[in-house]
């Protein structure tokens, strides 16, 4: 049976992944791309029936929205940020000879306003919290959106399934109560039927967000007593346990408050969202049907047109 080193060896060996020196940071070949592409012709077909508003986004946000979302308050130690050069000439003097004899050359850098996505989310929120006759106020049927974004989360891994920069591929339900928990379940039903189209194993679980600090845990244990979150998990790396690749998330009335989001009758709208880790899924077909696609079950290649 392989073991965790060997599956990344062999992503390596046949030119898969290419290492760029930086743990949790890979180059990809035309091989992983045509996968990727498969699976976001896939979901866009899982969700067809929906309708949602299309949504995409770049890898970076405004300093004030990220800050405005709390994700510092609950998630510190994963956020990143972008700084730029703000010296003059002598400073960038200076910065060069720094650069030459490997010393620190950071002084001059400072925050540009943007801070990498931690979730392709985040940056919804907002957008429909403007809408509206009555701004924030949502119409009677909702919002559903369908979003995908470049995330980053500081995490250096060697596990070719934890990335510091990934793409997640997102389904928003933004209404009442009711609403978004219908979503919810029937997107977990959805998750398990195309989990199986893509013939991969799989179970359901509970879970939580690794939250920072002492008061983190105890957040951790209220969102899994109260079945905020659920993943579905698929094995990947031999001699670890398996691998999130979907997540459901109920959020309450998190966002709705945070953005001043309003149902018509005047509650704070409620959040949902079902989340698809994109590099995780194209890494868990590899795993289970191999690195020749030509090989793979007919059923999957239908799935993904490819």
């Amino acid at each position: 049976m392989e073991t965790q080193a060997s599956f990344r060896t062999r992503l390596l060996e046949a030119g898969i992944l290419f290492p760029t020196g930086v743990d949790g940071l890979w180059g990809r070949n035309g091989t992983f791309e045509q996968v990727f592409d498969g699976l976001e012709r896939a979901i866009t077909a899982a969700g067809a029936d929906h309708g949602a508003e299309v949504m995409r986004f770049p890898p970076a946000m405004s300093q004030a929205t990220f800050e405005k979302s709390g994700y510092m308050k609950n998630f510190p130690h994963f956020a990143g940020t972008i700084h730029c050069f703000t010296g003059d000439d002598r400073d960038h003097y200076k910065l060069m000879g720094q650069m030459e004899r490997g010393e620190n050359w950071m002084e001059k850098q400072e925050p540009s306003g943007l801070v990498l996505s931690p979730a392709a989310c985040y940056s919804v929120y907002p957008i429909v919290a403007r809408r509206g006759a009555q701004r924030g106020v949502l119409p009677a049927e909702g919002a559903l959106v369908d979003v995908s974004s470049y995330c980053f989360r500081h995490e250096p891994s060697l596990e070719p399934t934890r990335l510091q920069l990934f793409r997640m591929r997102e389904y928003v339900r933004i209404g009442t109560r009711e609403q978004v928990m219908e979503f919810r379940q029937e997107w977990i039903t959805r998750g398990e039927a195309f989990a199986r189209s893509l013939g991969l194993p799989f179970e359901v679980d509970v879970a939580n967000d690794p939250f920072f600090g002492r008061a983190g845990k105890l957040m951790a244990d209220n969102q899994r007593s109260q079945n905020l979150k659920f993943e579905l998990l698929v094995p990947i790396n031999d001699g670890a346990g398996p691998t999130a690749c979907l997540s459901f998330n109920y959020h309450m009335t998190y966002f709705g408050d945070t953005w001043e989001m309003k149902t018509p009758s005047g509650e704070a709208a409620q959040t949902a969202c079902a989340a698809f880790g994109m590099e995780r899924l194209v890494l868990a077909l590899l795993r289970h049907h191999g690195f020749d696609l030509a090989a793979w079950p007919a059923g999957v290649r239908k799935t993904l047109a490819i």
